[in-house]
This record gives structure tokens, sequence and C-alpha cells, in this order.
């Protein structure tokens, strides 16, 4: 695979606005997750929530994209200077050199539950929404590249909880193909009824707060997430290179992993040749981790499968809730903040480990000499992508 630099990197969520936040509330062990509002309908379960989303104020000539997964997007370019390096890819590479591909599983769906709940009181259409800037899955990557200037390859994938991390192996084959310079990826998602009340329906919610690989687990918790990656082709003076992208689409269920974990060591198994590597080289694993008691047990035994049973593992969900497809911005954002700054996040709420998981699993955040790092999203449908990371100098 050529080899692929992360240029700058920022992500928002309930651990704050920006990567320097995030990074505090791992290395503090404080969690983002609240417990869930909605008088209308009460719901017992907890909810990595976004603040202050409802101040944000969008440039003249964009108000027709205001939903709040749009919102979340525009919260995030504001971060980690961001807006400013895209700028530049713009500039340095022309518009039509710099594309965008980013991943969402949810959209502006909000808008249209909205609408929906106001024909309910008898106000139809009192809040209008315009689908195709909101509720429609191209509305956000055509915000953000109309956003920051970008006139590439401009599209959005949705492969649930995969979906941001997917966009990371479009990004890296558009500039491989020779189609693009630099390639602006990552992904929001953004809560909403219909997330919340689908997986309290399908008996998924934890009544409180996550506890990825406990021996008590007892569900997800739902959370938002937004944040983006600049990628380009790497040189000798890019510090974080994505090195390996791994993909299967195994399709066994529409909710639930294969058994045996075909889909994910799959996946992971690709991941490790197109980087080069051997499983003796991955230094630590985000997991995918959800909290659920079947999904846990079967991303376990993946890894144990491909890496073996040392390779240090967590599952940050407890941190942030699962952001969905959002989850593979998220998670990769947290991989990459271990490997520069030298530390394993800890597996948070994790009071008693579940003895039946053969992995390494890491209960508080420790500091560590990392080189290369993989991050696990799998989603419904058997939707997998694992992505490695490596870290230079």
């Amino acid at each position: 695979m050529d080899s692929i630099a992360v240029k700058c990197m920022t992500c928002t969520s309930a651990l704050g606005r920006g990567m320097t936040a995030m990074r505090a509330a791992l290395t503090d062990e404080r969690t983002g997750l609240v417990s869930y509002e909605c008088p209308e309908a009460p719901l017992t379960t907890s909810v990595g929530r976004v603040a202050d989303l409802d101040t944000v104020v969008f440039p003249e000539g964009f108000e027709v994209f205001d939903c709040r997964n749009n919102r979340l997007a525009e919260m995030a370019l504001g971060e980690d200077g961001f807006s400013d390096e895209a700028a530049s890819a713009v500039r340095d590479f022309g518009a039509d050199r710099v594309g965008v591909v980013l991943g969402t599983s949810t959209s502006g769906i909000g808008s249209t539950e909205r609408v929906y709940a106001d024909h309910a009181r008898g106000h139809p259409l009192s809040t209008p929404s315009n689908f195709s800037t909101t509720h429609d899955l191209s509305s956000l990557s055509r915000f953000v590249a109309e956003r920051l200037g970008a006139k590439g390859p401009c599209y959005t994938i949705s492969t649930a909880c995969s979906s941001s991390t997917r966009s990371f192996s479009d990004g890296a084959r558009l500039i491989a193909a020779g189609l693009c310079d630099a390639v602006i990826v990552g992904g929001v998602d953004s809560l909403c009824e219909t997330s919340i009340r689908g997986f309290n329906a399908l008996q998924l919610l934890s009544p409180g707060p996550c506890r990825p690989n406990d021996r008590d687990r007892d569900g997800i918790s739902i959370g938002e997430a937004g944040g983006f990656a600049l990628l380009t082709r790497a040189d000798t003076n890019d510090r974080v290179v994505l090195s390996g992208i791994g993909e299967s689409s195994d399709a066994y269920h529409m909710s639930s992993p294969h058994p045996e974990g075909k889909g994910a060591i799959a996946a992971m198994r690709s991941a490790l040749e197109t980087a080069g590597l051997t499983s003796k080289d991955i230094d630590y694993v985000n997991m995918h981790g959800t909290g659920s008691v079947y999904n846990d047990k079967v991303e376990d035994m993946a890894i144990a499968a491909v890496l073996g049973e040392g390779t240090p593992c967590s599952s940050t969900k407890g941190f942030s809730g699962h952001t969905l497809g959002g989850a593979g911005i998220l998670e990769a954002a947290v991989t990459v903040t271990a490997l520069t700054e030298g530390f394993i996040p800890a597996n948070l709420n994790l009071q008693t480990a579940d003895p039946e998981l053969k992995c390494r699993i890491v209960g508080e955040t420790i500091q560590a000499d990392l080189t290369h790092v993989m991050t696990n999203n799998f989603g419904f449908g058997g939707n997998n992508c694992v992505l490695i990371f490596s870290g230079r100098g």
C-alpha cells in the first residue's frame, strides 16, 4: 500500500471540543456519558452528548444545511486548525485535487423527526426542513466540501458503525489512484431518537454507562461525534502514517457478528498484510468494544486468533458512548493520540474483567512506547474495517 500521511486531525465528542480536550479526558479517565433526558418519552440509559450545539452559527449562505449533524460538523471544523490546514491543501494542490469522503449512519434524521413531531402536534411544517441538505446522506459531505472549497471527488459512506472508518480506506485509494492529492476523511453522527429508540427496541441499551469487556456488561450507550483527518502522500517529515487497511463484508446477520468472528479476523489479517506487519508488531488495539455481551465476546475471540492474547487492548466507548457512524473517526483520533503521546487509554468502567475473555484488557491508562497501533470498527450487516497507524521518529 502507498504510504499515506495523516497531516492533520480533529475530533469533537462528549469528551470535549478538539484533540486537546479529548486527550485530557482520556488521561484523566473522565467519562463524557450523562443520563439521557426526554420528558416526553422517558428511558433509562446514558448518552454521550456534545454540549452547546444549539449555539453554532453557520456562515452566511450555509444556513440551508442547518441540522444537528451539520452543526456538529461545523463545530468540529473549527478545532485544531483543521479548516486552515484544509485551506492550505486547496491552495497547494488546487481545489479539483482535494476530495471529501465522509461517513455517517443517521445524517440529519433529527430534522425529519422534528417535522413529524410538529405534524403530530397539529403544526405541520412549523419546523421546515430541506431533505437534501439535512436528512440526506450526501448532505454532510456536500456541506464540508462547500465549506472548505474542495472540488474533487465528494461522497458519503454509510456502512453503519464502520462508516467513517471506511472513509480512510476510500481516501487512501483516491490518492493511490492519482485522482486526488489530498482527501478530507472522517465523519459525523449525531444523537437522534431513531438511534436511541432503535437500539432500545433491539434490547441493546445499557441502563447506565456502558462497561465494555466487563463481566457484568449489559449493553451499549449511544453517543455522538464529529471529526476529520487530512490525508496526503507521505514524505519523510510526516510523524503519523496510515500504514494498513483491512476490510471485509461477511454479511452473516443484519445486527450480529459471525459467531466465530470470521469477518473481524479477515479484516485484521488484511490490515496486517497491507501494512507489511506481523501480529507481533502491533503495540495496542483500540477495540470496537460496544459493551454488548455478544459483540465483545466475538471481538475478543477474533483478536486472540489474529494477534494472540498478549497485545494490550481497550475499548474507549466507556468515555464517549458508541458514536455509530462517527465511531471510526473518534477512535482513529484516540488511537493516533495514544500513538503520538505515548499512552494506552483505559477501558473505562471496567470493574471486573470478563474471565471468559482471552485478550489483555488494559483497565487503567498507562504510559507506553507505541509504534504500530490498530483500531477496529465492525458495523451492522458485517461491514468490518480495521486501520493501522504507525509512528515515525
